[in-house]
């Protein structure tokens, strides 16, 4: 017996009617498959854990979120693509990019979409008091470069030779003006200033040299823990008796592992305390372990929260309501050791932590 077809039309309503929600959808851009991978993968497993642990939970008003993954691959075309294809997939919201290459490139095609980015990491100054589509939870390279010049002048260290990265110039250019002029207004002086660009083929060792040049009695390496690592390793070679400081970009389990006795006694900032002992951040580092069988770095932690921002705000937006405004008007959000709060422009300040690799671990120091 044939259905009338408004019968027809009735039962496909009740049918949809009694079908789960569509489930949120968000993005996640980020390097994995480049030289910096590491924090890449770091974040996009920050960002899978809060995710899961929210969906457990229930999820957002019964909605389950599901996570759309681009690879950016630390190239710009690469990137514009990525973000392409997520706002072509509809995505709600894209927690990345990771880098400031990557944001460089990738924020114009987010604005034009009015795509809301929240990046758990960029920290470039060129990305600070716009009111835009993109949202840090990051300090800049301002407040970060400030600390390490003072840092530095009162450890002795009057005349340091620099080594950065010209492939995450957007970053580490933004990085080196900031700390030249604090260290400048402090008395000291970059003796030289040594590009180099992230690829298998560049002869470290060869970097390391030129820094020696200029007669430094401190190294300074503004790169990814992959670099930062294997120019450590080139400097205790070469120049053994003089102290090392990474900026904190290569501040991941990596720097380690790869670094070995040649990051021993290195100097870098952490996002994160390590040694935070308090309830809620054991509990995340036991269910990173077991999820990810390895510990959490410091952008999985920032990725996490990130996430966990963006996942509140999306709970708590109102008809009508942008998923930017939800995120500007219901902070102040709690992260993992930090209260996230932004300003109308999405910027927000992020106390860091000083440590020494000491035993082949970060150990914090005052």
């Amino acid at each position: 017996m044939k259905l009338r077809p408004w019968l027809a039309g009735l039962a496909l309503l009740l049918l949809l009617g009694c079908s789960p929600d569509k489930p949120i959808r968000i993005g996640l851009l980020t390097g994995l498959s480049d030289r910096v991978s590491d924090t890449g993968e770091a974040g996009r497993n920050g960002t899978i854990l809060a995710v899961e642990q929210r969906n457990q939970a229930g999820g957002i008003h019964g909605r389950n979120i599901e996570i759309v993954v681009q690879d950016d691959g630390q190239e710009p075309a690469k990137a514009v693509v990525a973000v392409q294809a997520l706002v072509d997939a509809r995505v709600d919201a894209v927690i990345g990019p990771f880098t400031s290459a990557m944001a460089e490139v990738t924020v114009p095609v987010a604005n034009q979409a009015r795509l809301l980015m929240i990046s758990p990491t960029v920290t470039s100054r060129d990305f600070f008091g716009l009111d835009d589509y993109f949202i840090r939870i990051n300090r800049t390279t301002s407040e970060n470069a400030r600390e390490y010049a003072q840092r530095l002048y009162q450890r002795g260290q009057r005349r340091v030779a620099v080594a950065y990265d010209t492939r995450n110039s957007n970053f580490t250019l933004s990085w080196l003006k900031e700390f030249k002029a604090a260290y400048a207004a402090l008395g000291g002086q970059i003796g030289i200033a040594v590009p180099f660009a992230s690829q298998a083929e560049t002869g470290l060792g060869d970097v390391v040299r030129k820094m020696l040049t200029a007669q430094p009695d401190g190294l300074l390496l503004i790169a990814s823990a992959i670099d930062a690592a294997r120019l450590a390793q080139q400097a205790e070679k070469l120049a053994p008796q003089l102290p090392k400081t990474a900026a904190e970009w290569a501040a991941s389990e990596t720097l380690l592992e790869l670094g070995g006795q040649g990051v021993e006694g290195l100097l870098i900032a952490q996002a994160y305390d390590r040694d935070d002992r308090s309830e809620r951040f054991r509990q995340f580092v036991d269910a990173y372990v077991a999820r990810f069988a390895r510990e959490p770095g410091f952008a999985s932690v920032l990725a996490y929260d990130a996430t966990t921002v963006l996942l509140q705000a999306l709970e708590r937006q109102q008809r009508g309501e942008s998923v930017k405004d939800a995120v500007l008007k219901y902070g102040p959000f709690e992260g993992l050791q930090q209260s996230i709060q932004f300003d109308r422009n999405g910027d927000t300040l992020h106390q860091v932590y000083f440590t020494e690799v000491r035993g082949g671990r970060f150990v914090l120091v005052k």
